[in-house]
């Protein structure tokens, strides 16, 4: 899964790397939670554009907005099919700039959580849903939910499961094409280009939000 990440890369390099005429707003957070707000691109009146959006997909056809907190990550195996999800995914795909994002592997000793990084770009693009649910009271909550797939070489020493990582060549695609071809970028991303080291276990307390959390103690890769 994907459970936490980072964001503190510069805006010009951000709204380059992802096709945005205007730089995005906002403040380096070096501990994203689900249920933070969550910076997206998406498509609008044919033009990628920023969003915030709440991490943690709210079905439009859910009760109450609780449930979102169940629906962090979507299985790209079955993204199409499941309720939850499958009109997102055809209608509402999005991508999720992150800086890097955090995976903890169970070892001797406990816990230990690794920060993974991009090795030839800004940052990574997640592949993400957005969806819209009205509330009893007329208000719209935007949410989100970033897709998961099976580990490369470097990610299976660390967890079962990645991040959808797509590459800047497929972003548009992933966005405007149709499900079919979308479905297509749903695998693995490269281990080369990107590298893995453990970080401090104050990571783990969602209160904790430092520069100094995404700081190196080794490097596996």
């Amino acid at each position: 899964m994907c459970g936490r990440y980072f964001l503190d890369t510069l805006p010009e390099l951000l709204a380059g790397q992802f096709r945005v005429h205007k730089y995005p707003v906002y403040s380096a957070s070096y501990n994203i939670a689900p249920t933070q707000p969550a910076l997206i691109v998406r498509r609008h009146d044919d033009d990628n554009e920023w969003a915030w959006v709440r991490w943690g997909l709210v079905p439009h056809w859910a009760k109450d907005a609780s449930i979102g907190a169940k629906m962090i990550n979507a299985r790209g195996e079955t993204v199409a099919e499941k309720p939850a999800f499958r009109g997102a995914f055809r209608y509402r795909r999005c991508i999720v700039p992150a800086s890097g994002f955090y995976e903890w592997r169970t070892q001797a000793g406990g816990k230990q959580p690794f920060a993974i990084v991009p090795t030839d770009a800004a940052c990574f693009g997640f592949a993400g849903l957005w969806e819209h649910w009205t509330a009893p009271d007329g208000s719209v909550l935007e949410t989100s939910s970033v897709l998961t797939t099976s580990p490369n070489e470097l990610m299976a020493t660390i967890h079962d499961r990645m991040p959808v990582i797509l590459d800047p060549t497929d972003y548009q695609t992933w966005m405007q094409a149709t499900p079919t071809d979308a479905s297509a970028l749903i695998r693995p991303f490269p281990a080369e280009r990107m590298r893995a080291y453990a970080v401090n276990k104050a990571v783990g307390n969602v209160r904790n939000n430092s520069v100094e959390l995404t700081a190196p103690i080794e490097s596996i890769g």
